[in-house]
């Protein structure tokens, strides 16, 4: 059994990466001692793995939250259940590209828009492209 901040010196994060971890149900501590710290298994240094490559990729709290049930659940689910749900997230991914696209190019056209000189701001077409704009 590991103690936390064992368990934080096998996976390369901190304590509080862990804690932040076990309130948003991705990990459990397996026991706790008398004096209440928190004990975990090996196990749970592959679990953490597990979650810190979902995160890299770029999967949110509460998706990973579903990795790990459908990785728990891996006898019962199908790949094309695992694949489905990255394919998901792959539509999610190119959406928010397509709106980033989009912010840029306004950004663009906002910069192009202005002089960039020394004086005052009064006058900006920045700042007023922004003031005028419906919302």
């Amino acid at each position: 059994m590991l103690k936390i901040g064992e368990l934080a010196k096998h996976a390369g994060i901190s304590r509080d990466a862990l804690r932040f971890y076990e309130k948003h149900g991705l990990i459990a501590p397996n026991t706790r001692t008398e004096s209440g710290y928190r004990l975990y298994s090996k196990s749970d240094v592959v679990r953490i793995s597990f979650i810190l490559s979902a995160k890299e990729v770029g999967f949110t709290l509460n998706e990973i939250h579903q990795l790990l049930e459908l990785e728990v659940t891996k006898d019962v689910k199908s790949c094309q259940d695992v694949k489905q749900f990255v394919d998901n997230k792959i539509q999610v991914v190119n959406q928010r590209l397509n709106e980033m696209k989009k912010i840029k190019q306004s950004l663009k056209t906002l910069s192009n828009a202005c002089c960039g000189g020394n004086e005052p701001a009064t006058h900006c077409t920045i700042l007023g492209a922004l003031s005028v704009q419906n919302r």
